[in-house]
């Protein structure tokens, strides 16, 4: 009967389900793969970082959005290792040896000394700059900003290039500016070229530069006396030593009534009367184009250094009240930010 034939082609369909699942079954069990397909393989990264996981935090959330948009998120097809040096750089050849140990496919370095210890841990595995303040290819990171070579590329910040740039700006704040205080911390190889740009533009503008040493971060308010004392303004270099301590840095130049200047607009927003450069976070989610290019197999050594599409300006009215600075037009019209 037509109710039976059915049963029976019904029973025969199931069998073959069956004799197709024990087949699929076998064919996993001997070859290793998933009958259901493909699944996503799980990256694996690391990411050393000069300072604390908190004072890095506002870049490695910049790193993870650019991921994001590239397909990669942590914790589900992206892992992580981070290593932090929390304040003993020495330690940071160590921690890139244990990356180097766990296998990771790339290494994220943020901070100059973070690149250099990365770059001398290994010559294979490839290293992506997050954003670095020293000359790449003066300091001998890269062989050139167009063709890296080797295993190290990422992002530049030109911060010894914007030098001039940043006396101008103060300069035109500060009319009878004479004298400019600049941190900086001498085992850092990115302030060589940072202070041969300063003296070389601070010539014609008429300018004096007075160093003023700082290694750790119990220098930091001796350092803002010194400079209130020794002169008009500070400019403070890119290093992990205060780009970690934006607050605590505005905290002190407030306290010391000193007119600072640093290089991110997150300076100003913390209470610091000026900035004048890359946006740092910008450049972190940036990185994440030259880490999926390496990912799917590009060479290191052939992706050109990365440098800043724009530049941001910001000033803090409140802050510039505060120091009894009145703040020209020209500079509020043509900045990015004002904070009032």
């Amino acid at each position: 009967m037509r109710l039976s034939g059915t049963t029976s082609t019904d029973g025969a369909g199931r069998r073959r389900l069956v004799r197709g699942a024990l087949a699929a079954a076998g064919l996993a069990f001997v070859c290793g793969c998933d009958p259901r397909g493909p699944q996503a393989k799980t990256r694996r990264i690391g990411f050393l970082g000069v300072g604390s996981r908190e004072g890095r935090a506002f870049l490695i959330e910049g790193l993870r959005q650019g991921l994001a948009e590239h397909g990669y998120i942590e914790g589900n097809n992206l892992s992580i290792e981070y290593r932090f040096s929390d304040d003993e750089d020495e330690r940071l050849p160590q921690l890139a040896q244990e990356l180097v140990r766990l296998q990771v496919e790339l290494i994220v370095a943020s901070g100059t000394p973070a690149s250099f210890a990365a770059k001398n841990a290994t010559s294979t595995i490839p290293v992506v700059m997050g954003g670095i303040a020293a000359n790449p290819v003066e300091t001998g990171l890269v062989a050139s900003l167009a063709r890296p070579g080797g295993n190290v590329t990422g992002m530049s910040m030109m911060t010894s290039q914007l030098g001039g740039k940043r006396l101008e700006l103060f300069k035109e704040i500060i009319p009878a500016l004479a004298r400019v205080a600049v941190l900086w911390n001498p085992p850092n190889p990115a302030y060589g070229p940072v202070l041969r740009e300063l003296d070389a533009a601070a010539a014609p503008l008429r300018l004096k530069i007075q160093r003023v040493e700082v290694r750790k971060p119990s220098d930091l308010d001796r350092a803002m006396a010194a400079a209130r004392r020794r002169a008009d303004a500070l400019i403070v270099p890119a290093d992990p030593l205060t780009t970690n301590r934006q607050q605590l840095i505005a905290d002190l130049a407030l306290k010391h009534r000193v007119a600072a200047m640093m290089e991110y607009k997150e300076f100003v927003k913390a209470g610091g009367l000026v900035s004048l450069g890359v946006d740092l976070v910008d450049l972190y989610r940036r990185s994440a184009g030259h880490i999926d290019k390496i990912l799917k197999g590009a060479p290191p050594g052939e992706l050109p250094m990365e440098q800043p599409t724009k530049l941001d300006v910001s000033i803090n009215l409140k802050t510039a009240r505060t120091l009894g600075l009145a703040i020209p037009e020209s500079v509020t019209l043509r900045s990015t930010q004002v904070v009032e």
